[in-house]
């Protein structure tokens, strides 16, 4: 008689807040679309913050069949939800968006920014708490919405999740197949970079960025540093950041052994990253970095928030209000941010 070996031993599955995003962009579609695969559901248990009939309309128009445990998002059994594969908490006291409203609204930027604030809690608890999220994927938001709402502290997600885990410092990444981009400035208008634009400021998406990097399974990663100007001010004719800002943040990160080099000419650095010789480019503001990745990777690029105390990712795309209703919006972006965020999750 044979003898039974003993069962094997799983590491358990990361627990990953969905927020919905925006009730009236293509946010309750993709997270539908990305949650119907099961490869997606294997890699971990899922709680979606957002609202219920949204994403049961999504469903509906996609031929999907719920597949989800539905609960009030203030109910006391949400924290006790560990044995469902997909928990949606619904937010129903916001009225049904986004079947005919396809703007920014005020009550799309209230429900939304319930759904970020309340997920950022849950991720904050301690280990062994019960409710506790292992890391938190975020659907696009409206800035707008958020403004109508009156929200005027955070212009994005980024902002406020640095805020609501008292991290010291935060960088934008993206995460392409062929491209890994980190952002010195983010979401300030381009007349100001100027002014803003520091020597920690570029510092600091070079060291989080190289530690994401190992983090991520690169062991010794190469690192580029965009020039703020055309030709990386070709020696002070064109500018002084470069010699006086870019230059000692490459030097401070050199001196701590990380392989960064720099500044180089923004308009061809990024075709040598994508040839495999840098594993990350550290771009001085948002157009510089987001133009290459959304060239090259509109549909599967990752927006991974670096300095914080939780994993946060999320699709690089925004709401695409011209789309909603329409059965056409794509989640492979989703996919991919769930995928990061599992990978990066370490399970309480």
């Amino acid at each position: 008689m044979p003898v039974s070996s003993a069962p094997e031993k799983r590491e358990p599955l990361p627990v990953i807040g969905i927020t919905m995003g925006d009730p009236a962009g293509i946010g309750p579609e993709i997270v539908v679309k990305a949650l119907a695969d099961p490869a997606i559901r294997r890699l971990g248990r899922f709680i979606v913050y957002g609202m219920n009939e949204l994403l049961a309309y999504a469903a509906d128009l996609a031929e999907i069949e719920p597949f989800w445990w539905r609960m009030p998002h203030d109910s006391a059994l949400v924290d006790e939800h560990h044995t469902h594969e997909v928990l949606v908490v619904d937010y129903d006291e916001f009225s049904l968006l986004g079947q005919a409203v396809h703007q920014p609204t005020r009550q799309g930027g209230e429900a939304s920014l319930a759904f970020v604030k309340d997920s950022i809690a849950a991720a904050m608890l301690p280990a062994d708490a019960p409710g506790k999220l292992d890391a938190i994927v975020t659907a696009p938001i409206c800035k707008e919405s958020w403004k109508l709402a009156g929200e005027k502290r955070y212009p994005g997600h980024t902002e406020l999740f640095q805020a609501h885990t008292k991290a010291k410092r935060s960088v934008m990444m993206f995460e392409a197949p062929k491209l890994r981009v980190a952002l010195a400035t983010i979401h300030i208008p381009i007349v100001t970079i100027r002014d803003q634009l520091s020597i920690g400021r570029v510092f600091d998406p070079i060291e989080l960025g190289h530690q994401a990097c190992v983090q991520m399974g690169i062991d010794k990663p190469r690192i580029a540093v965009c020039g703020l100007n055309p030709h990386a001010s070709e020696n002070g004719l064109f500018g002084a950041e470069e010699s006086l800002v870019i230059e000692p943040a490459i030097s401070m990160a050199r001196e701590q052994g990380i392989d960064a080099h720099g500044p180089f000419p923004a308009d061809t650095i990024f075709i040598d990253a994508t040839r495999g010789r840098y594993d990350l480019v550290v771009a001085m503001y948002h157009d510089q970095g987001l133009i290459p990745i959304k060239l090259l990777a509109f549909d599967d690029a990752v927006n991974v928030t670096l300095g914080l105390p939780i994993v946060r990712t999320s699709p690089d795309h925004g709401t695409a209000f011209d789309i909603v209703g329409r059965n056409k919006a794509k989640p492979d972006s989703l996919k991919a941010a769930i995928r990061l965020a599992a990978k990066l999750a370490t399970p309480s």
